[in-house]
């Protein structure tokens, strides 16, 4: 009677019947039935007035659940006046006040309220070891590991789970082993917590020898393993992983999916990256947030912008990441108006945009050269949106500017910010200075990037270019070799290729593909019919000619150029059948890669698309194969 009564009004029934014989002489349930159907505050009081006032304040039943009600209400300083009126605290009630601290983020009192436990000589159990180590940094966790091992708790499943856990986040993966070695059952469900321990610190190869040994793995164990892969940017393995996974006959879930579709929009899987979506439609799996902000992120950067615009449109919970995933793929395609119509959508349907929003905003106007509204964007951002703008926010504005050719009014930005550029930053001046051949301020800003920490190759090889492009050859090669005597490499170029579902990876030089005779006999083929005759490559695009001729002997053509320079040698009336022209551009963390095929007018209207829309073409890699 009292459950029935307290879910139809709670309190205020118990109160207006508190004169009725049930409740004159209450019992412990009629308090426990009262506290499990309570779902405010303000009604807890009242209860715990006449718990107190029938001698009920010392029942460690009813205290304990009035305890957890109000830390689950987060009333965490209530649940402790509570607590501490309790004489003799048993290990249940400082139990539950311990998780009520830990959850309510007040780590320190929990872990306080664990050694005044201890003090009082309350023997812990491994419910409570395993709340307050959620609490614990590094020393405390090694302090209570040490407790436990003397209180008989090595054999606990849930304490050594939770010690891999903390050992892990701070990187102590020897100490992880040791207590997974230790376990009296180690089974799929700790080999799955290590593994993310250590793929987590890097330690990726540990992980999959881990993986490895695991005789039943089950879908949590695949995922974990696969995620690891992908977090340490082992896109290939990951892919390679999820295949086996599939012979297994062990069945993916949505964050499998998740994680395979973002290892194919790394690597530009699109064949991969659809099979995963129809296996995700066939499976009846809900076309969550999660999802479905995968696959838009998949389709944007694999380059079918449309399949991206039909996934975000069948949607029906659509969230700011979704709205945020959209906008930044159709600036990725160029598509700079769309973009920011779906702001306009956004905002109108109450979503308020946050720092990633504004991010993809103004990349859909630099894509698009829309330098006015770029900047109305940029000074709206705390104005109107209340986000106050980041390196990143002011690295588009410099970035835009330099596109349209505004270089001085760029610098002076610079100059003028609240914070220190990023070498991303003036990076993109740089390449600016290059484009639009303003010398004098390319070797301003390149001085200040070599001067920073986080100075690479790309700082030297631009530089340079930008002294080959004036004709100072000597200057030049002077850049080269600082660079040289400063131990900078460049990073090989690389391209990888999807057929049959299966990626491959070339890197400029690479002797070790198995089928490197016939990749290089192609580019043989190739070279004959892209003969460039009298136009010269700039020598330090993305390739130098000292780089070249490290090529095998028998492969002296780049398979990269600047899209700026495929324009300039490309011949009107090339067809080269079956081949695949693939444009690859990187700004800032994110790829757009599109896929044409010779003798398709489409090449022509996309490579024209990439400079009329204020892209700069030495941003592009053209790859044949």
């Amino acid at each position: 009677m009292i459950s029935s009564l307290a879910s139809t009004g709670g309190p205020p029934v118990f109160r207006r019947d508190s004169d009725s014989n049930i409740l004159r002489l209450p019992r412990r349930k009629t308090f426990l039935s009262l506290l499990r159907n309570c779902k405010n505050i303000s009604q807890v009081p009242s209860i715990h007035a006449k718990i107190i006032r029938t001698s009920h304040g010392q029942d460690a039943f009813v205290v304990f659940q009035l305890i957890r009600l109000c830390s689950t209400l987060d009333s965490v300083d209530y649940a402790y006046d509570v607590f501490r009126y309790v004489s003799n605290p048993n290990v249940y009630l400082f139990t539950a006040m311990i998780d009520g601290f830990v959850s309510s983020g007040r780590f320190a009192d929990g872990v306080s309220l664990y050694r005044r436990m201890i003090h009082d000589s309350v023997l812990p159990d491994n419910y409570v070891i395993t709340s307050v180590l959620k609490a614990c940094g590094l020393e405390e966790c090694r302090e209570i590991h040490a407790q436990a091992l003397k209180l008989g708790f090595r054999s606990s499943r849930s304490v050594s789970l939770k010690l891999m856990e903390i050992y892990g986040k701070y990187g102590e993966l020897v100490d992880a082993k040791k207590v997974f070695d230790e376990m009296p059952e180690r089974d799929h469900v700790a080999a799955t917590v290590l593994i993310n321990c250590f793929s987590e610190c890097g330690a990726i190869k540990e992980a999959l020898e881990i993986f490895q040994d695991v005789k039943i793995k089950d879908t949590v164990c695949w995922t974990a393993m696969i995620d690891g892969l992908v977090r340490n940017r082992e896109m290939n393995k990951a892919l390679e992983l999820f295949r086996e996974m599939q012979m297994e006959n062990v069945s993916p879930n949505e964050f499998t999916a998740v994680c395979v579709l973002s290892a194919c929009s790394d690597l530009g899987a699109l064949e991969l990256g659809r099979w995963v979506h129809s296996f995700v439609e066939n499976q009846k799996i809900k076309l969550s947030n999660f999802v479905g902000n995968a696959l838009i992120n998949m389709y944007s950067r694999c380059g079918d912008i449309s399949e991206a615009k039909r996934v975000f449109r069948g949607m029906r919970d659509k969230d700011v990441i979704s709205y945020n995933t959209i906008i930044s793929g159709l600036a990725m395609h160029g598509a700079s108006f769309e973009a920011i119509q779906e702001f306009r959508d956004m905002v109108n349907r109450g979503f308020r945009p946050n720092q990633v929003t504004l991010v993809a905003l103004l990349n859909a106007c630099i894509h698009g050269g829309l330098l006015d509204i770029g900047l109305e964007v940029f000074n709206s951002m705390w104005r109107v949106f209340g986000v106050e703008p980041q390196i990143e926010h002011y690295g588009c504005i410099v970035d835009l500017l330099g596109r349209v050719g505004r270089l001085e009014e760029a610098y002076r930005f610079i100059e003028n910010m609240p914070i220190e550029p990023d070498h991303i930053m003036l990076g993109a001046l740089l390449s600016a200075c290059k484009i639009h051949g303003n010398m004098e301020l390319g070797k301003k800003v390149a001085k200040r990037l070599l001067e920073s920490e986080n100075s690479d190759s790309g700082t030297y090889i631009l530089l340079s270019n930008i002294y080959a492009s004036s004709g100072k050859w000597k200057e030049s090669t002077e850049i080269r070799g600082s660079m040289r005597e400063s131990g900078i490499e460049k990073e090989p170029g690389c391209s990888t290729i999807e057929v049959d579902n299966q990626i491959h990876e070339f890197l400029v030089g690479d002797i070790a593909h198995p089928q490197k005779e016939v990749i290089y006999q192609r580019l043989q083929e190739l070279n004959r019919i892209l003969r460039f005759e009298e136009n010269e490559l700039d020598i330090i695009a993305d390739q130098t000619k000292d780089e070249l001729t490290t090529l095998p002997s028998f492969s002296p053509l780049p398979e990269m150029v600047t899209a700026k320079d495929f324009f300039s040698f490309r011949k009107p009336n090339l067809r080269i059948s079956g081949s695949t022209l693939i444009l690859i551009s990187g700004r800032r963390g994110t790829t757009l890669a599109l896929y044409v095929e010779f003798g398709n007018p489409t090449l022509v209207t996309v490579l024209l698309n990439v400079i009329l829309n204020g892209s700069r073409a030495e941003e592009y890699v053209v790859i044949v194969g």
